[in-house]
């Protein structure tokens, strides 16, 4: 049967306003990819970042290049070197392997060679805003066993011992996302030490994290704007303690499966960590999660309303995708 591919954007309201050190939204705009091949249907989700010089239009560009080769047979194999890494190969790539799972009536974890994929804990974010609404966010999210918190201010010492007062037995997880300096590196990683947190992430701007290597690192730091696929791995080395592997960014299931074979084998720790967008986008993050050191696949934790049928979610565990949502 002939391979037909479609794109199509859509739009989640967030629950609120989601905020980060670059900025804040209250939309999430994604970018959905479908290839059918007549009888069976696969489908994929991104989320386009502009820090990364992305946007809906480019993405939707980018697969509609594609579009003939995908449709005269292009595998998956050969998508990743046919498009860099980034949302649109993200969608395209998991959407083959929909796709394939669908027509083979298989797992893609089975087709992956993975055991069956169970239940993670997964993180809770907290958006960046002033102390005291940080205090008041983690006292309501307190019970949840890992939060993620964003900072990335010039002082963020009120807000750590902040939300760690509001929630004092949580794990949490620190992302500043490039939002401290050299200067301020050392003062915020003893903050750090002193009130438990289990992980910083992306402290200073990717391409100007060379401190990183000089400064006694006393809490583990993970890497996430400074790492995209595989090949940027041997670079984090003596740097960074763990990487963040995003679908979005290593440009699909295929890629983010060998770099987190790629980074144990350089002794780095593995998050698994996603952009705000459905449940569709979370599925296959989930077969790469398993194992992983920290899991943040809350993106539809956040949203005022999630895809139906969507992933699982119970207290703080999100479980695996049925085969009516993807793979």
């Amino acid at each position: 049967m002939p391979i037909s591919l479609s794109a199509a954007v859509e739009h989640f309201p967030i629950a609120g306003t989601f905020t980060i050190s670059r900025g804040s939204k209250t939309t999430a705009g994604v970018v959905t990819c479908r290839i059918g091949d007549g009888t069976a249907s696969g489908w994929g989700e991104c989320v386009p970042y502009g820090r990364y010089g992305e946007s809906i239009e480019s993405v939707l560009s980018e697969i509609e290049a594609v579009r003939p080769l995908i449709e005269a047979g292009m595998t998956r194999l050969e998508l990743q070197q046919a498009m860099k890494p980034g949302a649109a190969r993200n969608a395209i790539d998991c959407a083959l392997w929909d796709l394939e799972a669908k027509q083979r009536e298989r797992s893609a974890a089975t087709l992956a060679g993975l055991p069956d994929p169970v239940a993670l804990t997964t993180a809770y974010t907290i958006s960046l805003a002033e102390p005291d609404e940080m205090l008041a966010q983690a006292t309501k999210y307190a019970h949840r066993a890992l939060l993620k918190v964003k900072v990335g201010t010039a002082d963020d010492t009120s807000r750590i011992l902040a939300v760690r007062k509001g929630a004092p037995a949580s794990h949490i997880i620190l992302d500043a996302n490039e939002g401290w300096t050299s200067e301020n590196l050392a003062h915020h990683f003893a903050v750090c030490a002193e009130a438990g947190i289990a992980l910083i992430e992306q402290p200073l701007p990717a391409g100007r994290d060379e401190a990183l290597a000089h400064v006694a690192r006393s809490v583990p730091v993970c890497a996430d704007e400074s790492v995209h696929a595989t090949a940027d791995l041997k670079a984090l080395v003596g740097r960074y303690d763990a990487v963040n592997i995003k679908l979005d960014k290593t440009g699909g299931l295929t890629e983010a499966l060998r770099m987190r074979e790629e980074a144990a084998a350089l002794g780095l720790k593995i998050m698994v960590g996603c952009m705000v967008g459905s449940s569709l986008a979370m599925a296959p993050a989930i077969l790469v999660a398993q194992g992983a050191d920290f899991v943040d696949l809350d993106g539809p934790l956040l949203l005022a309303e999630d895809r139906s049928p969507g992933l699982r979610y119970e207290a703080s565990l999100v479980f695996p995708p049925e085969p009516s949502l993807w793979g």
